[in-house]
């Protein structure tokens, strides 16, 4: 009993806003006014710098339904001014699918600028095409600019492992930085998912290749046959929004790729002390987060970004809630679709007692943009 009511004191102390601030920005539990002890660290292979939650950013728009590149820019500053490790763009599928060549080649650029002063976060590139010769655009562009990581998913026009192969060694050719393989294609791929030998054989033949960002079913089983390959393997990454993250923290998974970059600081928190902290407070972090993920329940629209987008509003990011929208059966459309979330008074309001729910971890202060 002793001991569970210490558990308690020490969430409730939490929760009443004992943290403090380390000196990147990011949270860290006090102990009589001095940064709480943590464990020697682990063993890292591969790049340091490609490692703990890699959130990718929702693309904002303009009434117009043009790209809206200021905000862009702004929320990767956002993501830096919390103390995240890393960030993405493009990758999620309504950004991979929905905008034109020029759009995201633009959009890698003003991201690039928008970091030159950054204080901590890597930038993680989305790079992906139909096939080998379309990619090479977007993977020369992000190696000319100096991405930190890129990130790539199978070719849409892939039917088999040899196209994979072509794929990914026409990227390995194109870039010296870590290259990420997210296991699920688009939703024009209709070929297999990268298998684990071929994971295996391509991070032995390509020294920055290693990275997985796995959402393959069964995805904990392959997961753990990532981490045994290790060195060859070099980080494996949680994803699928996050459910199942601490779990397979566990399991050995070194970060989070998902979009829900409104929470940088958030995940960045969860990740530190369930990495190299204390569990009993990443778990209850972890459970705040999930509350505002289970929104999805009761409010409908695109659970990726809908509702999250309001957050972006009140976190001071992002100006309005409009999204670009695939057409009838997955389609993509000859003209933007736009559809703005709408929500009532008292969607806001549950909404808004979830996240101050989630102030404890969060960053000390407001984002000026």
């Amino acid at each position: 009993m002793k001991n569970e009511l210490s558990r308690r004191n020490m969430l409730r102390a939490l929760t009443l806003g004992a943290v403090g601030i380390a000196a990147n920005g990011a949270l860290t539990p006090k102990t009589n006014g001095q940064d709480a002890p943590k464990p020697a660290t682990r063993e890292i292979t591969g790049d340091p710098r490609i490692r703990g939650p890699f959130p990718i950013l929702s693309t904002p728009f303009l009434e117009s339904g043009e790209v809206d590149f200021d905000t862009l820019g702004l929320q990767a500053k956002f993501v830096d001014w919390c103390g995240c490790s890393g960030m993405i763009w493009p990758q999620a599928g309504d950004a991979v699918d929905l905008l034109t060549a020029e759009e995201k080649l633009q959009g890698m650029t003003v991201l690039k600028d928008a970091l030159k002063n950054r204080q901590k976060s890597a930038l993680c590139l989305g790079v992906n095409g139909k096939d080998a010769d379309d990619v090479l655009v977007y993977a020369r562009h992000a190696n000319e600019l100096g991405a930190d990581a890129i990130i790539s998913r199978p070719p849409d026009d892939g039917k088999t492992e040899d196209d994979m192969y072509a794929y990914f060694r026409a990227i390995a050719g194109a870039v010296e930085c870590p290259v990420i393989i997210q296991t699920s294609g688009g939703t024009k791929y209709k070929g297999p998912s990268p298998s684990l030998k071929m994971l295996i054989e391509l991070a032995k033949e390509f020294p920055h290749f290693g990275y997985v960002k796995e959402e393959t079913s069964p995805i904990e089983a392959r997961m753990r046959s990532l981490v045994e390959a290790k060195p060859t393997i070099k980080r494996v990454f949680s994803a699928m929004g996050g459910y199942g993250w601490l779990r397979q923290c566990r399991i050995g998974t070194e970060g989070l790729i998902t979009e829900r970059a409104v929470y940088a600081d958030l995940l960045e928190f969860i990740w530190r002390e369930a990495d190299m902290g204390d569990k009993v407070i990443a778990a209850d972090a972890y459970g705040k987060l999930l509350l505002m993920l289970n929104l999805k329940q009761s409010i409908s629209g695109n659970e990726l970004r809908g509702y999250h987008l309001y957050v972006w509003q009140k976190r001071g990011v992002c100006k309005n809630r409009i999204s670009r929208e695939y057409g009838p059966n997955n389609a993509i459309p000859e003209k933007p679709i736009l559809r703005e979330q709408a929500l009532t008074d008292e969607e806001k309001e549950e909404i808004d007692v979830r996240f101050a729910a989630l102030k404890p971890y969060l960053h000390k202060g407001t984002f000026q943009a």
